[in-house]
């Protein structure tokens, strides 16, 4: 098959992350792999796995964007060109290309639902769904049929899988060189890695770490990532006279670092498809809290591979968290049991195989 992928831009996050592992993994299956984007800074990576690129001027989150048709015009050539057999989208900008593209092509088009849309009149007016929607989660196929009133024989559920490999290797260097590097002492870490919007529950963790140094004074908290929240969530942080035990970092190339300076990870979103950071912290044997909704519900089972909690319950959380830095035989119990939950359920060469069916499905009913 001739697959092009189109996706805004190449940054590091978890569409990305969700991006090279598809890709690369259909690559090595003998597949031709494409990607327009606007590029970014992982790009590098994309080109070392043999996924050629076609840069188009898509970094945009307007539906009437200029962009949209700009890039249209740049990738109707590329087409013909090419022989491509499969459009796959990952965000509303790409859907609206990628149906445009295979209006004019007669070209299959799939898109990637990544997490939840707002009911807006423009996507009643222009779905653009395409022929087939992928759902990272069961909590995103529902959202899709309640919300948007899609056939539930349209859409398939195929979790974002993880590269194990990336994983199963360990490091020369100790966790305490690992915490120094990002500017931590040796006290107990509990870290997130998630963009700073307020549907991650980044408000409610830092509420939650006040109630943690009450008990735990020398924890630290470690957040990665970059958003609209930060100046709020640094405010909180000196309001609540805490600031000196949380370290923000806006980003990191390799994740992995970051999870190897933490004893423990949290996620408490609000709303959440699944979670790829916290799929990348289990997968490395940590120990993870993650709230009571969407996807996280379907990695953290119970209490046997991790502790869920209500979503926005600082005072539970801190209670979650608390339970595991005060029990090392339990935190390494639950990241042991994380780590195999992973590895059974949520390969890359599964997502790999399962996306290829889909594509293959979608192929043969234009047969």
């Amino acid at each position: 098959m001739n697959i092009l992928y189109i996706v805004n831009h190449l940054n590091t996050g978890g569409i990305t992350a969700y991006l090279l592992s598809l890709a690369s993994g259909l690559k090595e299956k003998g597949h031709n792999v494409y990607i327009a984007s606007q590029g970014g800074e992982l790009l590098p990576k994309f080109v070392e796995a043999g996924i050629t690129f076609f840069p188009i001027p898509i970094k945009t989150k307007s539906e009437v964007s200029p962009g949209i048709f700009l890039s249209r015009a740049r990738l109707l050539p590329v087409l013909k060109k090419r022989g491509i057999d499969i459009i796959h989208s990952h965000s509303r900008t790409t859907q609206i290309l990628a149906q445009l593209l295979s209006k004019k092509g007669n070209i299959r088009h799939i898109f990637t639902c990544h997490g939840f849309f707002k009911r807006r009149l423009s996507r009643r007016l222009f779905p653009c769904w395409g022929a087939q929607v992928i759902a990272i989660s069961q909590a995103v196929k529902e959202h899709l049929i309640q919300d948007f009133k899609l056939d539930a024989k349209k859409i398939t559920v195929i979790h974002n899988g993880i590269d194990l490999t990336r994983f199963n290797a360990g490091s020369s260097k100790d966790k305490a060189v690992f915490k120094r590097e990002f500017g931590l002492n040796n006290g107990p870490v509990l870290g997130i890695i998630a963009r700073l919007s307020d549907v991650k529950g980044h408000i409610y963790l830092i509420q939650a770490m006040k109630l943690v140094l009450d008990k735990v004074p020398d924890a630290q908290l470690l957040v990665v990532g970059e958003g609209k929240m930060y100046e709020k969530l640094v405010a909180l942080g000196e309001k609540l006279g805490i600031a000196q035990s949380i370290i923000f970092i806006p980003a990191v190339k390799d994740t992995r670092d970051a999870l190897r300076a933490m004893d423990l990870f949290v996620m408490p979103s609000l709303k959440e498809g699944l979670g790829l950071a916290l799929m990348e912290a289990m997968a490395s044997g940590l120990a993870v809290v993650g709230s009571n909704v969407g996807g996280i519900k379907s990695l953290i089972r119970g209490q046997d591979n991790g502790l869920l909690v209500e979503p926005a319950d600082a005072g539970q959380l801190s209670e979650a968290i608390m339970s595991l830095l005060g029990d090392l035989k339990l935190r390494s119990c639950l990241g042991a049991k994380a780590k195999t939950f992973i590895k059974e359920n949520f390969s890359r060469d599964k997502m790999v195989l399962e996306t290829e069916r889909v594509y293959l499905r979608c192929l043969e009913e234009t047969g």
